[in-house]
C-alpha cells in the first residue's frame, strides 16, 4: 500500500482544513507541527518510513511561518544520512491575499525537498485563466509548481474557496499516482 505522509503547520486553521482535504483524498497520514515548530518521534517515523511527503505551509510575509522553518531545520540529521533520498514530494501554500508572494514559499518547499535528493511533483493542472473563470474553479490561481490556496483574511475555515479544495485533491491523487509509480 502506497504510504504518503502529509507535513504541515496551520496558523488559524485554514492550512489544516487543507491538509486534510488533501489527505483525505488519498488516505495519507496527517502530520501537524505544532505551535512550538515540533512533531513527534513518532511522526518523524513515519516521515522516514513515507514512500511520498507532503509539505504544507501558510505564506507568511513571502516565505513559511517560524514553525515550519524550525522543522526544516531539524530534518537535516535525515539530510545527512539521505534518509529521505528518492521520495516523492509535492507542496502546497495558503495566503490571505490572491497572490501573496505564495510562489515564494513554494519553492521555499521545493528546495527543501531537493535539498533531500527527493523528486518534486508538479500541480500538473492548466490554470481557469479565462474570462468566464470563477474562483470555484479548479487551478483558478493558476498554480504550476504545486498547490496554491487562498483564504480570505476575515474568512472562516468552512469559507475556503471550494475550487482550491477541489485543486486539493486532483493534486493529492496526482501525487499518489506518481508514488505508485515509482515505488508501486
Amino acid at each position: 500500500m502506497t504510504q504518503i505522509a502529509v507535513v504541515y503547520f496551520s496558523g488559524y486553521g485554514h492550512t489544516k482544513v487543507v491538509a486534510e482535504t488533501f489527505a483525505g483524498a488519498i488516505d495519507a497520514s496527517l502530520i501537524e507541527i505544532d505551535q512550538n515548530g515540533e512533531i513527534t518521534e513518532q511522526d518523524w517515523q513515519t516521515l522516514n518510513t513515507a514512500q511520498g511527503i507532503v509539505f504544507g505551509a501558510p505564506t507568511y510575509m513571502a516565505a513559511t511561518p517560524w514553525q515550519f522553518k524550525k522543522f526544516a531545520d531539524a530534518s537535516s540529521k535525515i539530510w545527512f544520512t539521505r534518509g529521505w533520498q528518492d521520495k516523492v514530494f509535492a507542496g502546497f501554500t495558503n495566503s490571505a491575499s490572491l497572490n501573496g508572494d505564495k510562489q515564494v514559499t513554494l519553492i521555499q518547499l521545493q528546495t527543501l525537498a531537493s535539498q533531500h535528493g527527493g523528486i518534486w511533483v508538479s500541480l500538473g493542472l492548466l490554470p481557469a485563466n479565462t474570462k468566464d473563470a470563477k474562483r470555484e474553479d479548479v487551478n483558478n490561481l493558476g498554480g504550476s509548481v504545486g498547490l496554491l490556496v487562498q483564504s480570505p483574511s476575515d474568512a472562516s475555515t468552512d469559507e475556503i474557496p471550494t475550487g482550491d479544495l477541489e485543486t486539493a485533491k486532483l493534486y493529492a491523487k496526482r501525487v499518489q499516482s506518481i508514488v505508485e509509480k515509482l515505488h508501486g
